[in-house]
């Protein structure tokens, strides 16, 4: 099945699976910060989704500081009112980074949507600016996100929860803490219903850069791909709600640095595929 990925922004997206490493070797945080092609970047940090936003922050900014950005913004916004605040605004508008925490992405989209912020984020995204996030912060990019669904018993008709998300990348459902949580059942419920959308399952301390229709994986952790679109049966069409799906024939891959995913071609891409290194330092957003 041929099939193209929409994805109406040209900066570097990024969706990272969680408990990325913070230490001096942050592997995933240095190549978030250096996809700005700057030197001295500006990295706004936004807590939203996060109960601790405190602490939170106090992580990140001492993480981007220490790889060499040269301020590290706290973009407060813990409501509606502060998501309309035109000093928020002027905060994304400064960052050459974009980067939204974990926590609750019902927050994120509670907050966020249709606001002003939202709108500044969209608008500096199209002019090359980094966005990226963690966690929660990751699974709000997609046009539909999941926010719910136990990970032990998910592949039942209705278990799986999904709401709009800020829509940075279309055709895929991204899930988070993925082989951790074992979250496996939530993608492969989503696939028996949409089978349109592809699964990426984000392992901790793993990352994916949506780059035009590849997905590059990297980081030291695994990125777990669901693909339903050739599944040749299932009776959730027959089911009531909570009663157990069956699904037939669906694919999955696991990658880990240094390999991608074409959504038009549906395969992997190996690393001799993958031509373009983009996952060094550039200047093409500088």
């Amino acid at each position: 099945m041929n099939m193209s990925v929409n994805v109406p922004v040209r900066g570097p997206l990024i969706a990272i699976g969680g408990a990325e490493d913070k230490s001096s070797e942050a592997k995933i945080l240095k190549r978030v910060i250096d996809f700005s092609g700057k030197s001295d970047a500006v990295v706004g940090v936004i807590t939203t989704a996060s109960a601790i936003p405190d602490d939170v922050f106090a992580g990140y900014a001492a993480a981007f500081s220490s790889l060499g950005a040269s301020e590290v913004l706290d973009i407060r916004v813990r409501d509606r009112r502060d998501a309309a605040d035109e000093d928020f605004i002027a905060m994304i508008r400064r960052s050459d980074v974009i980067f939204i925490s974990g926590g609750d992405q019902m927050r994120l989209t509670n907050i966020f949507g249709a606001s002003k912020a939202l709108a500044a984020i969209r608008a500096q995204h199209a002019k090359g600016t980094v966005v990226a996030g963690t966690s929660a912060g990751a699974a709000c990019q997609s046009t539909t996100m999941v926010y719910g669904g136990h990970a032990d018993d998910s592949l039942r008709k209705g278990a799986v929860k999904m709401s709009g998300g800020f829509g940075f990348v279309d055709g895929v459902i991204i899930d988070t803490h993925f082989l951790e949580r074992g979250r496996f059942s939530r993608l492969m419920e989503v696939g028996a219903t949409n089978p349109e959308y592809l699964g990426v399952g984000l392992g901790e301390d793993a990352a994916v850069l949506f780059e035009d229709d590849v997905i590059r994986a990297f980081g030291p952790g695994h990125v777990i791909l669901v693909d339903s679109s050739s599944i040749t049966g299932s009776n959730v069409f027959d089911l009531n709600d909570g009663e157990a799906v069956t699904v037939h024939n669906v694919t999955m891959h696991a990658l880990v640095d240094g390999y991608g995913y074409s959504l038009r071609e549906r395969r992997v891409l190996g690393p001799d595929e993958l031509v373009q290194n983009t996952l060094e330092p550039r200047n093409a957003y500088s």
